[in-house]
């Protein structure tokens, strides 16, 4: 039995797929005049370390996104895309689950940002479901940053990859540090559940140059 639309993975983007923190800190340091090498990538959940008055977060996340329109130019996280080409051509089914919604008046930017990012850099996916409650979306298998999503996904008994990141090292794992190690852990939860992958068709193994799929750099 392969995997097919068998095994659902549900891929959070922000600080799992697209470097959200060096983005958002990039705008931090414009806003405050300072060189972005002052604020530190090793952040908190809260970024207390950017010393982040009461409002500050959601006043420079809004103007991040509309303004600077990072969800449209952040860098991707290492090797994403092509773990994600290997892990669809396998047949797995992609399943993008973020939430991006945060802002008001902002959705339809949040939104076609988003979509433009993907194609972009490349990004494979099946569906594409933009909300906070994680678990009231089905997959088999969850990649996430977030330690109140983490929580949430464990607490209905879902199986849920740690995407490593500093604010989450106190959660149990499994738990990646790279993409190859995601699909190494995805790999073994497709087994474990008695399913298999498909190999890749004679030819058609360098998926990035058969794709042509990155349009413009990021």
């Amino acid at each position: 039995m392969t995997a097919g639309a068998d095994f659902i993975l549900g891929v959070d983007l922000d600080d799992v797929c697209a470097d959200y923190t060096s983005a958002l800190r990039a705008v931090v340091a414009a806003e405050r005049g300072v060189d972005p090498e002052t604020l530190s990538l090793e952040r908190s959940w809260d970024f207390s370390e950017w010393d982040m008055v009461p409002g500050e977060f959601e006043r420079v996340h809004q103007k991040a996104v509309l303004e600077h329109r990072i969800f449209q130019s952040m860098p991707m996280v290492e090797g994403a895309a092509d773990a994600l080409w290997r892990l669809s051509d396998a047949g797995v089914w992609i399943r993008i689950i973020t939430h991006r919604l945060y802002s008001n008046w902002g959705h339809a930017i949040a939104v076609a940002d988003t979509v433009a990012w993907l194609d972009a850099v490349g990004i494979p996916y099946r569906d594409l479901c933009f909300l906070g409650a994680k678990p009231q979306v089905e997959a088999n298998t969850y990649i996430d940053d977030a330690p109140h999503n983490v929580a949430a996904l464990r607490a209905i008994g879902a199986h849920v990859i740690v995407y490593d990141r500093p604010y989450n090292r106190t959660l149990d794992g499994p738990r990646a540090t790279s993409w190859t190690e995601v699909e190494q852990l995805v790999g073994a939860q497709v087994a474990a559940m008695g399913l298999t992958l498909q190999s890749a068709l004679p030819g058609f193994e360098d998926t990035p140059n058969r794709i042509h799929r990155r349009l413009r750099p990021i």
